[in-house]
């Protein structure tokens, strides 16, 4: 059986794996910073997600099938994910930038578009970061069934886009999770600080996380800086995030927030889960069950 959240969410090393998982998406925004921040805010997330979908589920014998804007705004806004204009924005900056082009006859009605090479291997990268994180957690071999069958991944994609966009605890973050969620970059600035979050302060009640260099971060986010100061500023206020001192020296990541956030995260690992098992089958159960013991009940 697959994972339940709540089972991902109160396993004792998903925090651990957690920040793993935030320093490798660091490392894929070194690597493509562009690419990166077009899932850097929750929304643009479920849109990169529902786009790739349509564009591996297209079937010559539909010609309405596959990456259309009409096909994408069909699964954005019937879940309230995206406005029609908004679709039509994001599948033009995709253009620009080369992560999508135009297939076939450019002059079709309606127009399809299908990913380049860079967009599926950076999904297909995504993918693995999240398999690498559930292999962790009960010693599977997710990746390595992945990595021997990679085909698979036009078969699992799929299902976790359709999946996601349509489950509401996922798609509509909680109040503070959503603060940063859905504003730009955000998502970026959530892995900073879990990566940051090693040590748990008990007097704090949470993680000190260090000081955040607005100007550097900023710059490397491809952000504004007062963005990013009223950003941390209402996380202050919300509760997300106190001052280690009133020389505001430093943040403290406060472990309330860091645990709803992880419980938000574990719906999204949950459905993985669920999705490459539904494709690949299950995982072997005598990896499985011994690490599944160390679980508290849900």
């Amino acid at each position: 059986m697959p994972f339940s959240v709540d089972e991902i969410a109160e396993h004792p090393h998903f925090l651990g794996a957690l920040r793993d998982y935030s320093s490798s998406l660091r490392q894929q925004f070194d690597g493509a910073p562009r690419l990166s921040r077009m899932m850097a805010s929750h929304q643009r997330w479920l849109l990169s997600q529902a786009a790739l979908a349509l564009d591996l589920e297209y079937d010559p014998s539909q010609p309405s099938s596959g990456l259309t804007t009409t096909n994408l705004r069909e699964i954005v806004t019937t879940t309230s994910a995206a406005s029609r204009n908004t679709v039509l924005n994001f599948l033009d900056q995709l253009l620009s930038y080369k992560f999508v082009r135009i297939a076939g006859d450019p002059y079709r009605r309606p127009k399809r578009y299908e990913a380049t090479d860079i967009s599926l291997a950076a999904m297909f990268q995504w993918l693995v970061t999240n398999l690498r994180l559930l292999d962790s957690l009960d010693g599977g071999g997710r990746v390595s069934q992945l990595l021997a069958k990679p085909e698979l991944f036009r078969l699992i994609q799929p299902q976790i886009a359709h999946r996601t966009c349509h489950c509401p605890a996922w798609r509509e973050p909680p109040n503070r999770v959503a603060h940063f969620l859905w504003t730009e970059a955000g998502g970026l600035v959530m892995d900073e600080m879990v990566r940051r979050a090693t040590d748990l302060n008990s007097e704090l009640d949470g993680y000190p996380i260090g000081r955040v260099d607005a100007r550097s971060l900023s710059e490397q986010f491809m952000i504004s800086r007062t963005h990013l100061q009223r950003l941390l500023r209402k996380a202050v206020d919300l509760g997300c995030l106190a001052y280690v001192d009133d020389a505001k020296s430093g943040f403290v990541l406060k472990r309330a927030f860091l645990e709803e956030y992880c419980h938000w995260q574990a719906i999204k690992f949950a459905v993985v889960d669920f999705a490459f098992e539904a494709i690949c089958g299950p995982v072997r159960l005598s990896l499985r069950e011994p690490q599944r013991n160390t679980l508290r009940e849900a």
